[in-house]
């Protein structure tokens, strides 16, 4: 299918050919009719991508001192790195969108294919969305209409926060959609409205929804037009739906207001807001966020969780329904609006309307009636690919032949840490990747596909666990997904590498163990038969070929870096157990963010402390088998992301990981030191190394940041080409997980736990 991007590093809005979304569970599959391109905010972001490095530094300080944070902590480089990366992943464009349902997922029983809805679904001809976000058109509705519905319910919820009343006076400045939208709604409830605008054209659209109108192109001056209105009173309220950098438009509101009059902000204006503008007229001010409540509520937008309507009566989706009810009683008219129609493949003439023709106005996109809903493309291998017929027959048939052969890669997940970290360490190791797979976002993984040359960029995981030439899938999803990948991908016969952690709770862990366990073992009918009793010691070659186990590897990168691995050299020779602190400056994270949630990213300590519990199960060379830990005391938001976590290993060692949440970003994030034989050695923020009482070692710099991930991911692409022993042994990886589990079980409960 083709979806409409932009590229914020170049500027290029382009059409792309992704792979149709998945629906999952609680979404709604939507083969788009018409959407709408929303003036305002798309055509910011075009021209923010349109803009150089330091335009775009310019408009977004917030992000520029995140930069300079991550600059202290993790070096010029891989602070650049990132920065363009992140300028480099393509940017959907749109948010209404009208269509029809093509299909629903779980739990969701009050839509059915072919129902015609509107929803906030990107510019694409199918589309993935949460039920809460999706409702339907009635039927005296045309889907061009339709396709107004957000901006619509963008419009409503500025108006819901002013509170009009019957018969008052409110000041729209800005007719762009939304100020028009704003004004006829206005009108619907009662209110006679004032428009201020310097376009005759969307002046004389205002007049005609019954408003009187400020021409600012002929001088006319709003403060003065207001007073004049309401007989010196001022108006009861100001809505501004207009986009300026300028903080004159909330003086100019704050002015023409009555005496605790209400200003509420719909568009983006500066804000240096004056203080007596406020303080005379005891005047109240609100930001307007977006469709109404739920916006950027996870559990509302992604889970559908409803709001219970006798506590929040207008919530985004029951206001969609509101605007859609508007347009079906004739009250809301935006046929009049409609200024221009492209068909999708001129989508980028249609951007350039909006951005350069000051009476484009309702931009509207129309859409093939036949659709292709493949989930996968297939894309082309790059010049000089390994991929070659003689080598696509060897490894169709090496593929369950474990440990020999080119590695064929199916990697599954592809969020910011697989495109980010472990694709790039992929890509250099030679292997071929066959299949990129995500989810929803079909664009971001066709982007990542075309980026990291894969074969095919595919939306249904399905695809590369049934495909018998792929011998090898990396599993990089969401925390709750783990251990349902590692277990399907193990069943298929293929070597895994799965990022941490390995699961999140104990059945999941179980689940693991009972299918991974029987292929470590060799079935009983591919034993060699016993030796004839006439016969001594047979020749090997005559006896059948027992095929290696796959192998199942979890992300615990650290142990790879070149500090660590120096580390391990030193202490090889030690004579008594280690002592070692672990501190991690791991900084805050809401406690709204998924991986706060036990159910999906298991806390903060499975998810990632396990990290170190495995760093220093490995530097001693020991498994652990005692846990005590506790976390702060009440006050904080979240506590679990504050944890000291002793541990006791086999050997007599012990190790103490610091697990904090609560530091500077401008504090480094990762810092060891171990003791032992009166030495000592301490690693701050895998960059520099120290030794102290080593005779033949003073200190290890590398000249930026390294955490291991390229060599873990070199060396298990070695082992699945060339076999060998597992890099992090099964028992190991088990005691590792049970114990970042009895870490979160010990400082709920208070008690030391024995593993």
């Amino acid at each position: 299918m083709k979806q409409i991007l932009q590229n914020l590093k170049t500027g290029v809005t382009e059409i792309a050919d992704v792979p149709v979304p998945a629906v999952g569970r609680g979404m709604v599959l939507i083969k788009t009719g018409r959407s709408l391109i929303s003036a305002g905010t798309e055509r910011m972001l075009v021209d923010f991508s349109q803009g150089s490095l330091l335009q775009k530094a310019r408009s977004q300080p917030d992000k520029v001192k995140q930069v300079l944070d991550k600059m202290r902590t993790d070096g010029l480089v891989p602070t650049v790195e990132a920065v363009f990366r992140k300028l480099d992943e393509p940017m959907p464009l749109g948010y209404c969108n009208a269509g029809r349902v093509i299909a629903v997922g779980a739990g969701v029983y009050d839509l059915s294919p072919g129902d015609r809805v509107a929803s906030n679904g990107f510019h694409a001809e199918v589309v993935t969305v949460p039920r809460n976000l999706v409702v339907r058109i009635p039927e005296n509705v045309s889907d061009e209409a339709a396709a107004f519905t957000v901006l619509g319910a963008i419009a409503l919820q500025g108006i819901r926060l002013a509170q009009p009343t019957l018969g008052e006076r409110f000041m729209v400045f800005g007719m762009g959609l939304l100020g028009l939208l704003t004004i006829q709604l206005l009108r619907a409830q009662g209110c006679e409205v004032m428009a201020v605008d310097m376009n005759a054209g969307r002046l004389a659209l205002a007049e005609k929804f019954g408003a009187h109108i400020v021409d600012l192109s002929s001088g006319a001056d709003p403060i003065a037009a207001g007073h004049a209105w309401t007989g010196g009173a001022g108006v009861d309220g100001v809505l501004i739906t207009a986009s300026t950098k300028t903080d004159e438009l909330m003086h100019q509101a704050a002015e023409v207001c009555r005496k605790r009059g209400r200003i509420v902000l719909v568009g983006v204006v500066g804000l240096n807001l004056r203080r007596d503008d406020f303080y005379k007229k005891e005047l109240s001010f609100q930001v307007s966020c977006s469709y109404g409540p739920g916006r950027y509520d996870e559990s509302y937008e992604e889970k559908g969780q409803d709001y219970p309507l006798a506590y929040v009566r207008w919530t985004e989706g029951r206001n969609f329904e509101a605007v859609l009810g508007a347009m079906a009683k004739g009250a809301l008219d935006v046929e009049s609006l409609i200024t221009d129609r492209f068909s999708l493949n001129d989508a980028p003439a249609a951007y350039d309307k909006v951005q350069h023709d000051p009476n484009a106005l309702g931009v509207l996109l129309e859409y093939p009636e036949l659709v292709d809903q493949d989930r996968r493309i297939y894309l082309k291998p790059p010049a000089g690919s390994p991929l070659r017929q003689g080598e696509v027959a060897a490894g169709a048939a090496q593929a369950h032949v474990h440990g020999r052969g080119k590695a064929v890669a199916g990697v599954i997940g592809v969020g910011n840490f697989a495109v980010s970290t472990m694709l790039p360490a992929l890509i250099k190791t030679g292997a071929r990747i066959k299949y990129l797979a995500g989810n929803r976002n079909g664009a971001a993984v066709a982007h990542a596909a075309r980026k990291f040359k894969a074969e095919q960029a595919v939306t249904d995981s399905r695809l590369v666990l049934n495909d018998t030439e792929v011998n090898t899938v990396f599993v990089v999803t969401g925390h709750n997904t783990h251990a349902r990948f590692v277990c399907e991908a193990l069943a298929a016969g293929k070597h895994v590498f799965v990022e941490k952690p390995l699961c999140i709770n104990e059945s999941e862990l179980q689940e693991i163990i009972n299918t991974y366990s029987p292929l470590l073992t060799p079935h009983s009918s591919l034993s060699p038969p016993p030796s004839p009793p006439s016969l001594l010691t047979p020749d090997s070659s005559l006896l059948p070929s027992l095929p290696s186990p796959p192998l199942l590897m979890v992300g615990f990168n650290r142990r790879f870096s070149p500090h660590i691995v120096q580390m391990k050299k030193l202490l090889a020779g030690r004579s008594e157990p280690l002592a070692m602190t672990m501190t991690v400056n791991a900084g805050a994270i809401p406690p709204e963010h998924w991986i706060q949630n036990p159910e999906v990213g298991g806390g903060r300590i499975i998810g990632e402390g396990c990290h170190f519990i495995d760093l220093l199960a490995y530097l001693a060379d020991s498994p652990v088998v005692r846990v005590s830990a506790m976390m702060v005391g009440l006050g904080a938001a979240v506590r679990e992301d504050k944890m000291s976590i002793l541990l006791g290993f086999a050997d007599g060692s012990v190790g103490t990981v610091n697990y904090f949440a609560n530091g500077a970003k401008s504090y480094p994030k990762e810092a060891l030191e171990v003791f032992s034989d009166g030495r000592v050695l301490r690693m701050d923020n895998f960059r520099q190394t120290r030794g102290f009482g080593f005779g033949g070692f003073r200190k290890l710099r590398t000249l930026r940041q390294d955490k291991g991930h390229a060599a873990e991911i070199a060396r298990f692409i070695s082992c699945v080409e060339q076999g060998g022993t597992p890099l992090i042994a099964f028992d190991e990886i088990i005691n590792t997980t049970r114990a970042s589990f009895a870490a979160v079980a010990s400082a709920q409960s208070g008690t030391v736990i024995t593993l």
